[in-house]
């Protein structure tokens, strides 16, 4: 063995590994408490050579004052943190490994501050359960605190509520493709970027980014034009921009949850002029890993909620037909993104003698669940609708069935039963008769125009909602001439946060009180006639004109 092969094997026997000692400031100490091992990082802090320390105890090199403060060797005290740890020698001796730091109350006030950035960033990102909002929050977030300039771009894996992304090239037949979701810069008009935002971003085969994507790990480059003759070199445009922005480090962070990397953060330094270090990279994935929570919560909940549209869509009629008796239009609007898709349903069924069965119904809850039950409680009250049943019998045996089926779910699950719980109006026109009965499961009431353009709120027994198996319910019998108009409707369309929900119906009834006007223009008034364009609740509306009309 040579001699330098001898000095690195002890060298690692005393420090536990092959040590990088040039730059830290630290000492080995025995377990008699006697100095055996020292870097030049420690000399150049307190000013010993390693030749006046080693063998000698540890102890000579604190402050005399009883505090665990290292002296230099001028014999002052220094303002340097110690800490003490056991230390893994390979030999399998006892020793301690006292690290020195230089700056501890600095470093403190770093971590104070940076406590305090990750808190703010907690209440800041991830507002909304928006993908692109979440990522574009992550970018402003981000600058100037940390960066200049900072992208976030989602794998095409990650559902933005748009369109499939094209892949952009071939390796191998693997060439990952981004959307933009989030661009800040110090700069107006962020002349670092190449792709708006929702973009699609070309990702380089051979390049960080990848590396970054396929191994999960971070990439740090504090001097970025050392790059220009590598990867770089096939990427001409990101070279252009490098050049005339003056980006001189680079950071790229992957955005991972469960075990799945959605994207990828570039944090970038253009008038800064300090280079990235390792603590900008932890505070980075510090900002990163809230992100992507926020991020991976925002793209299950778009997934379902997509699903849940679908499945609400497939679910409800895709035609309506009044027959000759009744002319009819609806309106289905899904909750917002924030909110999920609820359990609205309406629907159109045709009965002995010319007669129209309409129908209103909200289940409680939201997402697929909610879908799903609206799902089958339309296919019972159309099974039991075919059986021409009065309306309150219909919404008894509705009752009956729900309960039933709820017990059946909860005996198979082994559950207690919770009950489905949904509101209901059912509407039977009678042309002959010229009548509507009328009976309601805890639903909102009619509005019925007349063809002068009178507007009531038809006051009807309110009912006990459906699922409660309770199957107490009463009907009105109400007289209506030809021309007549019918509105029902769910309390997404007019209940809001600012006002009382008679409120919002009067504004309904005002906004259908034109009997001149085609059924389609009327089903646009009435959601113009919303307080807000932002639904907290799925918002349905079904209308109805009896018999000729002399609307044109």
């Amino acid at each position: 063995m040579s001699t330098d092969e001898g000095a690195a094997a002890h060298q690692e026997a005393l420090w536990g590994a092959p040590a990088e000692t040039e730059g830290a400031a630290a000492a080995v100490i025995d377990a008699d408490g006697t100095v055996a091992g020292w870097t030049r990082g420690a000399g150049r802090l307190l000013g010993y050579a390693a030749e006046e320390v080693l063998g000698r105890p540890f102890a000579d090199l604190l402050a005399p004052t009883g505090a665990a403060r290292p002296r230099h060797r001028r014999g002052h005290r220094r303002e340097v943190g110690l800490r003490i740890s056991r230390l893994a020698a390979r030999d399998g001796a006892p020793r301690w490994l006292a690290s020195f730091d230089p700056r501890p109350d600095a470093r403190r006030r770093l971590a104070s501050e940076r406590l305090a950035l990750l808190s703010e960033a907690s209440t800041r990102i991830g507002t909304t359960l928006d993908v692109m909002q979440t990522g574009q929050e992550l970018a402003d977030f981000a600058v100037p605190r940390l960066a200049d300039y900072v992208t976030v771009d989602l794998s095409e894996s990650v559902s933005l509520g748009a369109e499939p992304l094209v892949r952009l090239g071939m390796d191998a037949g693997r060439v990952p493709v981004f959307r933009r979701a989030g661009v800040a810069s110090i700069h107006e008009g962020i002349p670092e970027s190449l792709w708006d935002r929702g973009q699609p971003v070309f990702v380089p085969p051979a390049s960080p980014f990848t590396q970054v994507l396929t191994s999960g790990k971070s990439f740090i480059e504090p001097v970025l034009r050392k790059s220009l003759g590598t990867w770089l070199r096939c990427d001409p445009e990101r070279t252009r921009v490098i050049r005339t922005t003056d980006m001189h480090t680079v950071m790229m962070v992957p955005i991972q949850a469960r075990g799945v990397v959605l994207g990828i953060a570039v944090f970038v330094r253009t008038d800064n002029p300090a280079p990235f270090e390792q603590d900008d990279l932890v505070l980075a994935e510090e900002l990163v890993d809230r992100a992507a929570l926020s991020l991976d919560n925002a793209h299950r909940y778009t997934r379902e909620h997509i699903a849940a549209l679908a499945l609400q869509r497939n679910l409800l009629p895709s035609r309506l037909s009044g027959g000759p008796a009744l002319e009819v239009s609806s309106r289905y609007l899904p909750a917002d993104l924030d909110h999920g898709v609820g359990g609205d349903w309406y629907d159109v069924m045709a009965l002995p003698r010319d007669r129209v069965a309409l129908v209103v119904g909200d289940v409680v809850g939201h997402g697929i669940q909610a879908a799903a039950a609206m799902g089958r409680l339309r296919t019972a009250l159309r099974t039991l609708a075919d059986m021409d049943l009065p309306p309150v019998e219909l919404l008894t045996r509705l009752d009956r069935t729900v309960g039933r089926l709820a017990q059946e779910d909860a005996d198979s699950q082994g559950a207690t039963v919770a009950g489905v719980g949904a509101t209901c109006l059912y509407v039977v026109y009678d042309p002959a008769e010229r009548t509507i009965d009328i009976a309601g499961a805890g639903h909102l009431p009619p509005v019925v125009v007349s063809p002068d353009g009178e507007a009531t709120v038809t006051r009807i027994p309110s009912g006990v909602p459906i699922g409660l198996s309770l199957g107490h319910f009463e009907s009105v019998r109400i007289e209506i001439p030809d021309g007549s108009l019918i509105a029902l409707y769910t309390d997404g369309l007019v209940e809001f946060p600012t006002e009382d929900i008679e409120s919002g119906i009067r504004r309904l009834a005002a906004a259908l009180a034109h009997p001149g006007l085609p059924l389609e223009e009327l089903c646009d008034r009435a959601v113009a006639a919303r307080r807000t364009p932002s639904l907290s609740d799925d918002a349905t509306l079904l209308l109805a004109r009896t018999g000729p009309s002399d609307a044109p």
